[in-house]
């Protein structure tokens, strides 16, 4: 369930979005003022913030800088409020949501905000590997004991999390999410234990940080693998003490919350490294459960397949058609190398571009996969290296990647296989010689 803060009068079309946002599972908040909207920040917290354009946006999300405090925003307002729109996404806000709202696009809102298009669904599963992880995770999700969910990126680990919290004894309590390698060291370890007033300049008030509002509920830390090893101690002490300091703070605040890790890494491999500290691993890794790539549990291709074309054909206000035989030939055909994020973005386009009584070949839109061989690159590509640096080839690679990749820099991390906190000391050294380099979307801070 995303928690949804709303910034505005709940009449008109803006108390339409949060009735449709509410009938969509989203949990909902709402603030008349800016200084009460941070409040709420501060203290339970919100998944993602709209901001109606008559409050002052760009003030909201300079108040969000200076306190620390990571939550996306999205702007809304009357269609022909183009100015006010281009203020506000320029000032930071995500997005634009025009009034009257669509409720296509409050879906598309609140997908976002879960992490992924898949990440408020249940896990669907008809394959023997997939059914033996579910069948661990029901059997687990009743204890309280922490679990550590592995797998490739894009295999549905949240929503594994997220099936544990619905099934276990705290499903009537929150469950929250933090993605450890989206968020700066100084801005995670604010949105983890948070602040008291004074921490540090910006820190007007004192605020609940993700395990305290997570009380009495679940914290899924997504991207376990990336956390900078000083904050790994304070985490181990808050999970193993069942209490968190706040920055600033002179006393402990007691929590009790369950923790699920997950991560695409080797955390085994990363403890050898001296990466990731032993102690952690092992408070984390009490249960672990390891989801398998999309290949190799072909029979639920097809289940996915049909399950987001009937989700996606309701959200489009289209007629539910089924897969041809042709169609469902070519899905099982392909190696799905982005896994399930992978498939829901191909069966989306397929529902939009199909044409007809059914969902035919022609509308399936597929990447191809065929991998180079590994020792055998292009003899020209080797040739135009030849003379150059080593760190211009690799800051040239660097800055391409995040080019690609609309400046996302979890996903440039990961097709560059370095870390995130690398990979962010990059940007700052290139930024200090004055390189341009591509701005990360939305609210996030390099």
């Amino acid at each position: 369930m995303s928690r949804l803060l709303i910034l505005g009068a709940l009449s008109g079309p803006l108390g339409v979005a949060a009735r449709m946002a509410q009938s969509r599972g989203a949990a909902i908040a709402q603030a008349d003022h800016l200084g009460t909207a941070l409040a709420h920040l501060r203290g339970p917290g919100a998944d993602l913030v709209l901001c109606h354009v008559g409050h002052d946006v760009a003030g909201l999300l300079r108040g969000l800088a200076a306190e620390r405090i990571a939550c996306p925003v999205i702007a809304c307002g009357p269609e022909e409020s183009a100015a006010e729109a281009i203020a506000a996404v320029r000032a930071g806000a995500r997005d634009f949501l025009p009034l009257p709202p669509d409720a296509d696009l409050i879906a598309a809102m609140l997908e976002a905000a879960a992490g992924h298009g898949e990440g408020t669904q249940a896990p669907v599963a008809r394959d023997p590997a997939m059914l033996a992880v579910l069948a661990r995770a029901n059997q687990v999700a009743r204890a309280d004991a922490s679990v550590l969910i592995t797998g490739e990126s894009g295999t549905g680990k949240e929503v594994l999390a997220r099936h544990i919290h619905a099934a276990s004894r705290r499903a009537r309590g929150p469950f929250v999410a933090l993605n450890c390698a989206a968020l700066p060291e100084a801005l995670l370890e604010s949105e983890l234990f948070g602040h008291e007033k004074g921490a540090f300049s910006g820190a007007v008030a004192a605020r609940r940080g993700k395990f305290e509002q997570a009380d009495g509920g679940t914290l899924l830390l997504d991207e376990i693998g990336e956390m900078d090893p000083r904050l790994q101690a304070k985490l181990l002490r808050a999970i193993q003490e069942r209490e968190v300091d706040r920055l600033g703070g002179t006393r402990p605040v007691r929590v009790d919350v369950r923790i699920l890790a997950a991560t695409n890494r080797d955390l085994a491999a990363e403890v050898r490294a001296g990466r990731f500290r032993d102690d952690l691993y092992f408070r984390l890794d009490v249960v672990r459960l390891k989801l398998p790539p999309l290949r190799e549990r072909p029979s639920d291709i097809l289940p996915l397949a049909e399950h987001f074309a009937r989700r996606y054909a309701d959200a489009n206000g289209l007629d539910r058609r089924l897969f041809s035989m042709a169609a469902r030939a070519a899905l099982l055909r392909h190696p799905w190398p982005g896994n399930v994020r992978e498939l829901e973005n191909a069966v989306h386009r397929a529902v939009l571009l199909a044409e007809g009584a059914d969902i035919g070949p022609e509308a399936i839109e597929l990447a191809p996969c065929a991998p180079l061989p590994a020792a055998s690159p292009a003899p020209a590509g080797v040739e135009g290296l030849v003379g150059r640096k080593v760190e211009e080839v690799e800051r040239d690679l660097i800055i391409g990647t995040l080019s690609h990749c609309l400046g996302n820099r979890t996903r440039a991390a990961e097709i560059l296989g370095i870390s995130i906190r690398a990979l962010r000391n990059k940007i700052h050294d290139y930024r200090a010689s004055g390189l341009s380099v591509p701005a990360a979307p939305g609210y996030a801070v390099d």
